[in-house]
This record gives C-alpha cells, structure tokens and sequence, in this order.
C-alpha cells in the first residue's frame, strides 16, 4: 500500500511540470498573433509609411535648401546695390557746392568789372564754406599739421629745406591738405620738412 501512496512532494513536482508544460504550449499559441504583426503586410505597411516620410523629409529639405539659396542670392544683391550707391547721399551733398561752383565761374568768364571779381571771390569763398559743412557732416576733417613734427603715417615728404630755426622734422608747408575721416586717414598731406 504504501507503494500505491503517492508521495505528498512528487505531487507537487507533477503539477509543477504539468504547469510548466501548460505556460509553454499557451505561450506557443502566442506566437502565431505576434507572427501575425510581423507578417509581410504589416512589414508592407511599415515600408509604405517609411517610404512616405522620407519622400516628404526630402520635399521638406528641397524646399529649405532653396529658400537658402533665394536667401543668399536676396543677400548678394542687397551687398552689390549698398556698394554701389552706399556714397549717395554723399554724392547729393556734394550737388549743391558743384551748381555754387558752376555759377562761379560762369561769373567770372562774363566779368570785366573789378565789383564782379570781388563778387567772384565772395561766391567761392560761400562755396568754400558749404564745402565745410558737408565734410564736417559726413566726418572728413582737415589735418592741421603747420609746425607739428613729421609723421610717416600721416604725411608724405616732398621737400626738405634747412632751417636752423626749428627742429629737424618739423613741417614748415603744406604743398596738399590732408584729411581724416571718422578718425582714419583719408588721405595724407604732402609736406615740406626741415633738415
């Protein structure tokens, strides 16, 4: 009888191999629904969508790399106009003193009159004077240099001459005027300096 009796822990182990074989043949039966999702249509799927988004991704970056490329040709053509007239308004205040020169000499070449001379003289010095006023508004500056010493970044000698008088180096004429703008050399003077 006691061969009969089965042992308490042996039926245990029975219904623990019973329960595993059952998790293994449920977990079988599984399998085919997750093949199902990996199948060749959903696979189709999958491709036409990837397909879709890299079709619009390239669309999307052909688009962008042309905005860009309008943006620098846009870009190239503002750089060429601003160069081109950036002195413009220069240019149409400088308008005013050419006409005033003009007028000058038209007065000159039809005067015989010494009141007409003095006339003359009184229109370009006003000329002169509008000059001015334009530079000083657009930061040109004339270099005032008489008796100061030489500088090789400003200047530009023309001459030396002896002068016991004064230090050798110092500027005794000024045969052209130099001018600064904004603080930068526009152009140098050209100057007569003493040995």
């Amino acid at each position: 009888m006691k061969k009969n009796k089965k042992d308490p822990s042996e039926n245990e182990a029975e219904t623990n191999v019973e329960d595993i074989t059952a998790k293994e043949e449920n977990s079988q039966e599984e399998l085919p629904e997750k093949e199902k999702e990996n199948s060749p249509q959903t696979e189709e799927i999958d491709i036409e969508e990837l397909q879709a988004q890299n079709k619009k991704l390239k669309e999307d970056y052909l688009r962008a790399f042309a905005e860009l490329e309008n943006t620098k040709k846009r870009c190239a053509q503002e750089i060429d106009k601003n160069n081109k007239y950036a002195i413009s308004s220069f240019a149409k205040s400088l308008l005013s003193v050419a006409d005033n020169l003009g007028r000058a000499i038209s007065a000159a070449s039809d005067s015989s009159n010494p009141e007409q001379c003095e006339a003359l003289l009184k229109g370009v010095e006003l000329t002169q004077n509008e000059l001015d006023k334009v530079f000083n508004k657009f930061g040109i500056t004339k270099m005032n240099i008489l008796n100061t010493v030489f500088d090789p970044n400003f200047h530009q000698v023309i001459q030396e001459v002896e002068d016991k008088e004064k230090p050798a180096g110092t500027i005794i004429a000024e045969l052209q005027t130099g001018y600064m703008i904004n603080g930068r050399l526009l152009r140098e003077a050209m100057v007569v300096v003493t040995k």
